[in-house]
């Protein structure tokens, strides 16, 4: 594969009070080009969509809705079982309320990307796939829906009408058949900023990725996620940032609002 000249590089955010707090996401935003803003169901609440779309304003970063499954207790990344009619209205009305906080603050949300469980299940779901883009649908069409490189997230995103984004994950190992490995392993998750720097890298001019088997395995993204949540996360960012610029690959976001 030839090597990618531009990427995206997201990051998931909204989602922790604190590092609202600590600059932790001012410190995510003078790396990344788009941010994906937890807006009421796994986390979140008026206030952290209204401060974290403000600081992306600033930065100029595009900004994108992040749905999960309304679990706060375990962050929405527990699999749920909900009809699809369920999940279409939850992630109509989580969309629907970052959206209403965007315009109060002059701001427009460019693309939607399921969180968690929800995510991980619509890898291989088609009707939960499909539910999501109803939900998203009953909002706007004219925004661009994320989904896992490779998988029918994509396919079925496209068939309902929708732009889409190819997403892989700077920070998160994968499995031999393309799917992120699961977090119950502890090796689940790259917290080595070099590490996760690599494997950006690989993706972004090899197309691919080191399975956790040792395998390759292609992976054609145009946008690489980086976990806000992750321990040293500001860290990680500014490494791959800084990593993929060196290498000739131009960052900026593939989203437009």
């Amino acid at each position: 594969m030839e090597s990618v000249k531009h990427i995206d590089l997201n990051c998931d955010m909204g989602e922790l009070p604190e590092a609202i707090a600590d600059g932790t996401q001012e410190a995510l935003l003078r790396s990344i080009t788009s941010v994906n803003i937890a807006c009421g169901g796994h986390a979140g609440d008026e206030q952290t969509m209204k401060t974290t779309i403000e600081q992306a304003v600033r930065w100029k970063v595009a900004i994108g809705a992040h749905p999960g499954y309304a679990d706060r207790a375990n962050f929405g990344r527990l699999e749920l079982k909900l009809s699809p009619s369920e999940i279409a209205a939850s992630v109509f009305e989580q969309v629907r309320a970052l959206a209403a906080v965007a315009e109060g603050c002059g701001a427009r949300i460019g693309h939607v990307k399921p969180h968690g469980a929800l995510y991980n299940q619509a890898v291989r779901n088609r009707e939960l796939t499909e539910a999501i883009a109803d939900g998203v649908g009953r909002w706007r069409r004219d925004v661009v829906l994320v989904g896992l490189a490779g998988s029918l997230m994509l396919e079925v995103f496209k068939s309902a009408g929708f732009a889409v984004a190819a997403e892989a994950f700077a920070d998160r190992r994968y499995e031999p058949d393309g799917t992120l490995r699961s977090r119950k392993f502890d090796d689940a998750l790259i917290r080595n900023p070099e590490e996760a720097a690599w494997q950006a890298l690989g993706i972004a001019e090899q197309g691919a990725v080191i399975a956790s088997d040792g395998s390759e395995v292609a992976v054609d993204a145009q946008t690489l996620c980086i976990h806000g949540d992750t321990p040293g996360a500001p860290e990680i960012a500014a490494t791959v940032a800084r990593t993929l610029r060196e290498a000739g690959v131009t960052l900026g976001a593939v989203f437009q609002g």
